[in-house]
């Protein structure tokens, strides 16, 4: 069976009926919210329920998320049992289950159990976010993350493309949607350079937000004496430091619940409320490095950064918060091949004691290591290695990858566990709070057309507006088009009919109309995003057409 071309028909992959299994779905009492209506979704990227009770019993008390868990969540992706970041951030942000990769538009490929199937010319086409659909309600929006701001988790909530790896194109339609908030790291992509992440399209960004009008910020400092309501604040070339290792290393850059609060202080002076997205980005690289004190860290991070969500809910009544991971990640089990015959009487203190010796990450240790590695029995004790055994000294010195043996030697102290250096398929802990509270297990895609529904918007009808071929429309006007391909980093839709040239530059919101030899640069509210084949506009551009 094939979907119909038309968008109020594209599939909707969290519809799913699968006949051996009973999904609850979403509890939504919408009509008892007042207005305005506030959105705090967070993710704790790549962690786990076996790593929230790790991280529990390292504090010695419980978590803020203890307090609004609620169920859980399935995590697979359109064609895997176990998704990436980027296919599990556009179920969350807009609906729809997608393919590795893939950022903001629809999957290629379709293969898991329970899902309808896509039409070939709905492949790669763009849909909307939740963040979109709250700019588009009038509300405040903000987007935060440890990581760089154009890495997968908050691309999907801001950006379309076909690759996560897209950075230009990510971090130039996130400048130009007009988040009102934008904290975490990324200050590469902002401009050309010659470091990995630089831009390659001559496009100076920091520019553009100063004609914006943001408040551009660099330090915590400076993020805490602004006073405006548009904040950009770039900490970092790339990613942010973790939690542990911040005061050592990098103690100008502000904590993920120090970024949470400032962003909902200011998002809250909008009288029509706000959508605000906060990712502890760097659990999920310390799960991949099997860095048992990196997870803890950044999960406890995280976890302040939910008390700081859930403590403006509380006194304002009206706001949603959803705290989730969106994929376990690593395998990471409290009971190793050291517990086998001893785990009924192996008490908490073999597990988190070994743990609790630990000065930094792997990460942060790493980065004490002198270059000609005479430190190496140091650098080990920071991060928790004290007492080395000849034998453990040894492997130390002889070892390519010194990270890799010290997370094991650590590990393998504190009885953990690990199955993968990758992700994993499991279902995970949901944490919703608020008048219209998520309840049981529930698919990723429900939480953005809950999100949605609380907001007072449907993503399929936004995504009709704001995401229409722009060929077949131009054509359907009586206009010649083309895409102009002659800057391959700056693709250019181009439409012609009599006198009028209408000239849509790529990642933008604007459009150039030219008649008569008269130009006019038209601003809009929405994004035009090329994906290869086709340009996508939206509704408001079309209405330029005569």
């Amino acid at each position: 069976m094939k979907v119909s071309k038309k968008w109020s028909s594209l599939f909707l992959a969290s519809a799913i009926a699968l006949s051996s299994i009973s999904i609850a779905q979403p509890q939504v009492q919408a009509a008892e919210v007042k207005k305005p209506t506030n959105v705090i979704m967070l993710v704790m990227d790549g962690s786990s329920n076996n790593a929230v009770t790790l991280s529990r019993w390292y504090k010695g008390q419980s978590l803020a998320m203890d307090e609004i868990l609620s169920g859980a969540v399935r995590t697979y992706s359109a064609d895997s049992a176990i998704t990436d970041s980027a296919p599990a951030a556009t179920a969350l942000a807009t609906g729809h289950k997608s393919n590795d990769k893939f950022v903001g538009v629809l999957p290629a490929v379709i293969n898991s159990p329970g899902l309808e199937p896509i039409a070939k010319e709905d492949a790669y086409r763009p849909v909307a976010n939740v963040l979109e659909g709250a700019k588009q309600q009038g509300k405040a929006t903000g987007l935060i993350s440890t990581s760089e701001i154009q890495h997968a988790t908050p691309a999907g909530f801001s950006a379309h493309v076909k690759n996560r790896s897209q950075y230009d194109d990510i971090a130039e339609q996130q400048v130009y949607q007009n988040i009102d908030v934008v904290l975490g790291g990324g200050l590469e992509s902002l401009a050309p350079g010659t470091t990995k992440n630089a831009r390659k399209d001559g496009e100076h960004l920091v520019d553009v937000l100063k004609e914006k009008n943001y408040d551009i910020v660099k330090t915590r400092d400076e993020l805490f004496k602004s006073k405006s309501s548009k904040i950009w604040g770039s900490f970092a070339p790339s990613d942010l430091a973790y939690d542990l290792d911040r005061a050592t290393t990098r103690a100008s850059e502000p904590t993920l619940a120090e970024m949470t609060n400032k962003a909902i202080n200011t998002l809250k002076k909008d009288e029509d409320g706000f959508f605000l997205f906060v990712e502890g980005s760097k659990v999920d690289w310390a799960a991949h490095a099997n860095d048992t004190v990196g997870i803890i860290s950044d999960i406890l991070s995280f976890d302040a950064a939910v008390k700081e969500a859930v403590d403006f809910a509380k006194k304002d009544g009206n706001t949603m918060v959803i705290a989730v991971t969106d994929h376990g990640n690593s395998g990471i089990t409290m009971g190793n091949v050291n517990t086998t015959s001893t785990y009924s009487y192996t008490p908490v203190s073999a597990y988190i004691d070994p743990l609790k010796k630990a000065k930094m990450t792997i990460e942060g240790a790493l980065s004490q290591l002198k270059e000609d590695k005479s430190n190496i029995v140091e650098v080990a004790a920071l991060y928790g290695l004290d007492n080395l055994s000849e034998n453990e000294l040894a492997t130390l010195k002889s070892t390519k990858d010194l990270g890799k043996e010290m997370v094991k030697m650590l590990a393998n102290r504190a009885n953990i566990g690990y199955t993968t250096g990758g992700h994993t398929g499991e279902d995970v802990f949901l944490y919703s709070f608020g008048p219209s509270k998520i309840t049981g297990l529930v698919e990723n895609t429900d939480l953005a057309h809950t999100m949605a529904k609380f907001m007072g918007f449907d993503l399929n009808k936004l995504s009709d507006d704001l995401y229409i071929p722009a060929t077949k429309a131009f054509t359907e006007k009586g206009y010649t088009s083309k895409i102009d391909l002659s800057d391959k980093e700056n693709p250019k839709f181009i439409a012609q009919k009599k006198n009028v040239t209408i000239t849509i530059p790529v990642n933008k919101n604007t459009v150039l109309y030219e008649q008569d030899k008269t130009a006019k640069t038209h601003t809009f509210d929405t994004i035009n995003v090329y994906n290869g084949t086709d340009f996508y506009v939206s509704k408001k551009v079309l209405k330029l057409l005569k």
